[in-house]
């Protein structure tokens, strides 16, 4: 949270030193974001602006009649006063959101991509065949009576015939 609010405050002066922005051809005044700016937060109670800026006609008059006695004004009008100064309440902004169901439906939502990419492995894939144990993995055993495989037998028995080399520290048997 902190590194957003450093992040906003040196992204909002970069954006400041510029004293204009040309758009569709014509200068435009940019804002000045050096400025502090309403923020309706729990750990930042009281913002350094009030959330209306531009007062109207009826709420200049309240805003005069709120410096008497705040006996004289009824609940109304101190709720306006209030919603003059802040967006929300306290009550208000800790109110629940119904942001985890979005965090836990895109959780089980990839959890569910996964199992039926499992699934689909395990029928179509060789998920099954190649493994580590051997009793998933199902031995293929060639027709003794194909010529093919006689000649497979007899290149591996000649080859498991052929003399290795022996090494020097090795005796002979």
């Amino acid at each position: 949270m902190l590194a957003t609010r450093v992040f906003n405050l040196i992204g909002r002066r970069a954006i400041s030193t510029s004293v204009c922005v040309r758009a569709h051809g014509s200068v435009v005044k940019s804002e000045d974001y050096a400025l502090p700016v309403y923020v309706d937060r729990r750990d930042y109670p009281l913002p350094d602006v009030a959330h209306v800026k531009n007062l109207s006609a009826s709420q200049k008059a309240l805003k005069e009649k709120e410096k008497a006695s705040w006996s004289s004004l009824s609940m109304d009008e101190k709720v306006e006063l209030y919603r003059l100064k802040f967006n929300e309440s306290f009550a208000e902004m800790n109110r629940s959101t119904n942001e985890w169901k979005t965090i836990v439906g895109t959780a089980l939502f990839f959890i569910g991509f996964t199992a039926l990419i499992l699934i689909w492995e395990k029928h179509y894939g060789l998920l099954g065949q190649v493994g580590l144990r051997q009793e998933r993995v199902e031995e293929v055993r060639p027709d003794p009576t194909c010529p093919v495989a006689a000649l497979q037998r007899s290149a591996l028995a000649a080859h498991r015939h052929v003399t290795r080399p022996v090494l020097i520290n090795e005796q002979v048997t």
